[in-house]
């Protein structure tokens, strides 16, 4: 695998453990501190594939990601449904009671925002990112600082994981999605559900008529997500996820939407994540 990754976040993110779950851990990757960065290193061609979150469980979906795969006409090959588990971690030889501050994205503070009541002589600071915080310990020797990550960081920094599984609600997944400038080459027998972005009139029963051939033509629809146009007020697109056992049915339905709705675009067709 020679081709380089774009990651939004550091080495030991959970972004970056999409990326080797996907093309293992001999990879080059591309940190980018920003989903803008990311899509401008796959514009530019400094990177060949990007991981990008694009909804999550608890904060639902992340509305500007679909807007950038738009806009620059990325297309989606790949996805990962990935549980999310924070961890407290500093310098070796730390117990808890030496940790004097936490660093970390405010999301993830945010998430484990009740484990630190029980503590509270702990300091909690927002930072950029989880992982980049989990360099920064290791590579500063910063006594007292603990940060929130994924276990992968700890073993990459080598970091002691002080308090495992810190997170309020332990049922919390993310939807990372592959994503890059020109078409999937997935085999056909392998796609089993495709992403699709299409623009309605304001006319009673549009979606429902779109809804209509989709459950036709034996398309399970696993989401939908309208985001505002924002030339034309009180006009959306939709952004849907599509699932189906059968690929000509698939080819059914999109050459039936393409004549009913507008600007109609398929972002891309790809293995399901969900196992």
């Amino acid at each position: 695998m020679n081709k380089t990754i774009a990651i939004q976040g550091a080495e030991g993110s959970n972004h970056h453990k999409v990326a080797r779950d996907f093309y293992g851990s001999e990879i080059q990757l591309k940190e980018c501190m920003s989903f803008d960065v990311l899509v401008d290193s796959l514009l530019d061609g400094s990177a060949d594939l990007g991981v990008m979150a694009l909804e999550n469980t608890i904060a639902g979906s992340i509305i500007p990601n679909y807007a950038l795969i738009d806009k620059y006409n990325l297309h989606i090959t790949g996805e990962e449904y990935l549980h999310i588990h924070h961890h407290l971690m500093g310098l070796k030889g730390q117990k808890i009671e030496d940790i004097k501050e936490i660093w970390s994205h405010p999301m993830a503070l945010l998430q484990c925002k009740e484990f630190f009541k029980k503590y509270p002589h702990i300091k909690l600071v927002e930072d950029v990112d989880t992982a980049e915080v989990a360099k920064r310990i290791s590579k500063e020797n910063l006594v007292g600082i603990g940060a929130i990550a994924p276990k992968i960081a700890a073993e990459i920094f080598n970091l002691e994981v002080i308090e495992d599984e810190i997170q309020t609600i332990k049922d919390n997944a993310t939807r990372f999605v592959i994503v890059q400038t020109q078409e999937s080459n997935n085999e056909i027998d392998e796609i089993n559900k495709a992403s699709l972005k299409f623009e309605l009139n304001h006319k009673r029963g549009s979606l429902a008529a779109i809804l209509n051939v989709l459950s036709d033509c034996k398309m399970n629809l696993t989401k939908i997500q309208s985001i505002p146009v924002i030339e034309t007020p009180w006009k959306y697109s939709f952004f849907v996820d599509i699932t189906f056992d059968d690929f000509k049915n698939y080819k059914k339905a999109v050459t039936i939407i393409e004549i009913m709705a507008e600007d109609f675009k398929v972002l891309g067709t790809y293995k399901n994540g969900r196992k």
